[in-house]
């Protein structure tokens, strides 16, 4: 890795891979729009770009904001191997319509989940205006496909940004005590992240104490901690652009006997979740692992939400371990996917527990990259 970023060779079979597929599905090219995947492809960190990835080239459509440091990564290892910087003077419509123009492809893919509708339509009227044939076929998690089964260089920096979580966690659950508002909490969080490397927060910070721990998306609010509360932890950040994610659940002093209850139940379908991760498995086994539990517990209408979620350059992103939908089958596992495990159980008016961490599928069975203890902690 250099400067957090893969190195020419990753880069390079990255592509080779991409052009397998676009040959496979009958496509010349492949429009890139999505700001993860032109990084995951070219290197590129910014705001704006557009990429455009033939069977044989690789072109990435960049303005005046973004050329000279991009011109300054080619010179370095983290170079992306062939290629081509097209300038951007005012539009990236216009200048990816050239490019295009340019090139000899003519059967190109879009990413149909981030081109607009009024962005396609105009593409294809300025094509016809100006007299090229060009057929666009949208494609589905064309690369996020190859994204979900991390390489070596993407495990490392996951494995690093998972384990600095622990000191991160053990500040969180200091500052945990009756009297303070969640917002404090989340401040001495966020604070602490910064603190231990991470660029950023990877997402906004849940402080959710008392009966807002039974809103699984609570972010952080004025609420006072008292005694009792059950206060969910959940926070994550940004190392080299990948993310990690945490959840822990604490109790502000003695927990009730119900806490503890909903606790364990909640302890005990991350366990089984966990132990069912392996290659060939699918999402959906391993989310029934947890959901399992909790019914068995009377708790199956408290778990709402799906069991985890891949993580990478986003800490959203395939694969979904979730219940299948009717029109999708479940997702096998293979080694080198990562990905959260998190169930939870959620009481209206009385609160709620998710624990979480973060796991790798190895050839085996499956590394826990995050190391802090799961045990129902008494704090304040």
């Amino acid at each position: 890795m250099i400067l957090g970023l893969p190195g020419s060779d990753v880069l390079a079979a990255r592509h080779a891979r991409v052009r397998a597929a676009l040959e496979a599905k009958g496509l010349e090219a492949l429009i890139v729009t999505t700001p993860a995947n032109i990084r995951y492809l070219a290197n590129h960190i910014g705001s704006a770009g557009t990429l455009l990835i033939t069977r044989t080239d690789i072109q990435l459509l960049v303005d005046f904001r973004y050329k000279e440091a991009v011109r300054s990564r080619q010179d370095s290892a983290a170079g992306c191997p062939g290629l081509q910087i097209y300038d951007v003077p005012d539009s990236y419509d216009e200048a990816l319509v050239s490019a295009t123009m340019a090139s000899p492809a003519r059967v190109i893919g879009t990413e149909a989940g981030h081109l607009t509708v009024a962005r396609y339509e105009w593409l294809l009227r300025t094509w016809q205006s100006r007299g090229a044939s060009v057929t666009l076929r949208s494609t589905e998690r064309f690369i996020e496909r190859f994204r979900a089964v991390k390489d070596v260089s993407e495990v490392g920096v996951l494995r690093e940004a998972a384990q600095r979580l622990t000191a991160v966690a053990g500040t969180a659950i200091e500052s945990v005590r009756s009297g303070v508002t969640e917002r404090e909490v989340a401040a001495v969080i966020e604070t602490a992240l910064r603190r231990a490397g991470y660029e950023r927060p990877a997402f906004d910070t849940i402080v959710a104490s008392g009966p807002n721990s039974a809103l699984p998306h609570y972010r952080a609010g004025d609420r006072v901690l008292h005694a009792g509360d059950l206060v969910v932890l959940d926070f994550g950040g940004v190392l080299d652009g990948y993310c990690s994610d945490l959840t822990r659940t604490v109790s502000v002093g003695n927990p009730s006997l119900k806490a503890r209850r909903l606790h364990g139940a909640v302890h005990e379908a991350q366990a089984a979740a966990i132990d069912a991760v392996k290659p060939g498995v699918t999402t959906a086994d391993v989310d029934g692992a947890a959901r399992r539990v909790l019914v068995g517990h009377g708790l199956g209408e408290a778990f709402g939400h799906g069991t985890g979620h891949g993580l990478g350059l986003d800490v959203h992103e395939e694969p979904r371990v979730s219940k299948p939908r009717s029109d999708v089958p479940p997702e096998r596992l293979e080694p080198g996917m990562v990905f959260t495990i998190e169930p939870g159980a959620y009481l209206p008016g009385f609160g709620g527990v998710r624990i979480e961490d973060d796991v790798l599928v190895t050839e085996t069975g499956c590394e826990v990259l995050t190391s802090v203890p799961r045990d129902l902690r008494v704090c304040g």
